[in-house]
């Protein structure tokens, strides 16, 4: 049976590695996703909101994204948001609708956003460490019988090398998808 400490830990290093998941889609490969632009922040009525919160975003072809507001007043606010955001985009505001299309990725943009995916995999490596010696000095102290300390911290080393290494692996796959020409 799991202990609640370790089942705490590995829900938390689970969490990490998807938020660093959630990271590496939003940098671009060469074909469009909504991942890209949705988590853009908006001045939509007064407050800042997520852009996947006020529009529909699709992708009609693997070089452009087209966003649909909900309300067509908020067409300027959105693409100021996208061109805000400084992801590289040139966004075209037509009638109602905004299309974003995808520039050809140079060498440099490519390593550049290679760059991005190791920052990003390291501030995940962090977090998934950070998790580990929060649990381990919950462990502490909790004043468990020894034998049941030691296996605990060896079960959360086991369960944060899990979590590095499959941040790792993700973090090859996008390198290999930005590297192909």
């Amino acid at each position: 049976m799991s202990h609640p400490i370790l089942t705490d830990a590995q829900s938390r290093m689970k969490k990490a590695v998807d938020h660093t998941l959630h990271g590496f889609n939003s940098i671009h490969t060469g074909k469009a996703t909504p991942q890209m632009v949705e988590s853009v922040m908006v001045e939509a009525y007064g407050s800042m909101t997520p852009l996947k919160a006020c529009a529909a975003i699709s992708t009609p072809d693997a070089r452009l994204i087209q966003i649909q507001p909900w309300d067509a007043s908020l067409t300027k606010a959105i693409a100021k948001a996208i061109i805000d955001a400084n992801l590289g985009f040139n966004p075209i505001a037509d009638g109602k609708n905004i299309r974003v299309p995808l520039p050809d990725m140079s060498r440099e943009r490519r390593q550049e956003f290679v760059k991005t995916a190791h920052r990003l995999a390291e501030e995940g490596r962090v977090q998934t460490r950070n998790i580990r010696r929060d649990i381990i000095e919950t462990v502490k102290r909790a004043k468990l019988p020894e034998d049941d300390s030691k296996r605990l911290e060896k079960d959360v080393q086991t369960a944060t090398d899990k979590a590095i290494a499959d941040i790792n692996s993700h973090l090859a796959h996008k390198e290999k998808d930005l590297l192909t020409v």
